[in-house]
């Protein structure tokens, strides 16, 4: 026995969904946000040695490189716990929406066998009615 779409749109717990959604909203926001104002990695490391650079001029380079992979390190590993944040609060809606839909599931199943129950007994109350009826002369 399928169920029909509005059904299960309705056993969706809205208020649960309606209140989670800013913060949400917000944790991908500054996600993005994070993400979109970051220069792509080419440009952060972009720093090349000149072709007669003295030692001390090659390991300047190298040192700078080092800081800036360092902070894009630090970076993406903010963006990583932000994104990790986001994950986590979409699986808790996820899993609570699963948790409402097996419940109202099992519910189905109590009411279609209590309704089979209650048709099984009124067709024996009918056969009995018509059955056990006394013929008019």
């Amino acid at each position: 026995m399928p169920v029909p779409w509005l059904t299960v749109l309705q056993s969706v717990p809205w208020s649960d969904v309606i209140k989670n959604a800013p913060k949400v909203a917000e944790g991908a926001r500054k996600l993005w946000n994070s993400v979109g104002k970051k220069p792509q990695p080419d440009t952060v490391l972009e720093a090349t040695l000149p072709a007669a650079a003295s030692p001390a001029q090659a390991i300047g380079a190298l040192e700078s490189r080092v800081h800036g992979l360092e902070t894009a390190i630090t970076d993406l590993h903010a963006q990583m716990l932000a994104s990790s944040e986001l994950i986590k609060a979409l699986a808790d809606q996820n899993a609570q929406l699963i948790k409402r839909i097996e419940s109202n599931r099992v519910r189905w199943l109590w009411l279609a066998a209590a309704v089979a129950l209650v048709g099984a007994v009124a067709m024996a109350a009918l056969g009995w009615l018509w059955l056990g009826r006394p013929a008019h002369v």
